[in-house]
């Protein structure tokens, strides 16, 4: 009956645990850590996800964006970055709007930042989760870069369909719309709440890009680990 209430309730499977725990029950769902042997299957699926997205980036996070593995498709447009500043396994959200990270980097920076903060602090309202709540808390604190000159949200190189991620690097901006990859039946806690979030090219002078970039990232490499 409990299980049953969580389902008409679209809990997730932590919510479920801790929903069964209240009640008096044992968790029901197990939780490993992704370099379990159990979850092997599940970690090379990953990999080759990763690994198949390639030239364009990707990346696998947990449920509080902490990076779990990349393919490292951003790599070659991020070598000045001092990532020494920021502490391991590293919080892909927070990488990108720090002024040190990617903040004074993106072209859209405004309508960027604003999309983050509404996904986290949704995020936040169905988990109530503190660290999901103090990561938004960070998030918009970060102060704004000033704004490129001529260069608005509005008026950026990609209008399409998607909100754009839009990067400035030494090959000019690049563009690109994003897709978000889950597990799809899920019964252990880790794998539920992992996603694999892939960018696509939003036009062709970024397609030609991240080709070219190819060779320096993909020659005896594998998905980066965290």
């Amino acid at each position: 009956m409990v299980l049953r209430f969580a389902e008409s309730l679209q809990l997730s499977l932590r919510a479920c645990n801790a929903l069964l725990v209240a009640a008096g029950f044992a968790p029901s769902y197990p939780e490993r850590p992704l370099s379990d042997p159990e979850l092997t299957a599940a970690r090379r699926a990953i990999d080759v996800l990763l690994k198949g997205h390639e030239p364009y980036p990707a990346f696998a996070v947990d449920r509080h964006w902490t990076l779990i593995a990349s393919n490292g498709g951003f790599h070659p447009f991020l070598k000045d970055i001092g990532f020494s500043r920021f502490t391991t396994p590293i919080n892909v959200l927070s990488f990108t709007l720090h002024p040190h990270g990617l903040g004074p980097r993106l072209a859209n920076h405004a309508q960027w930042r604003s999309h983050v903060l509404s996904k986290v602090r949704h995020q936040f309202e169905l988990s109530r989760d503190p660290v999901l709540g103090a990561l938004w808390e960070e998030l918009r604190g970060y102060p704004a870069p000033p704004a490129a000159p001529g260069v608005s949200d509005e008026e950026g190189p990609f209008r399409g369909f998607a909100i754009p991620f839009q990067l400035r690097t030494q090959e000019g901006v690049l563009s690109f719309f994003t897709t978000t990859t889950l597990f799809g039946t899920p019964l252990e806690v880790t794998l539920s709440e992992l996603s694999l979030e892939c960018f696509y090219p939003a036009d062709d002078s970024t397609a030609k890009a991240l080709h070219r970039a190819r060779p320096k990232q993909t020659q005896g490499q594998q998905p980066d680990a965290e």
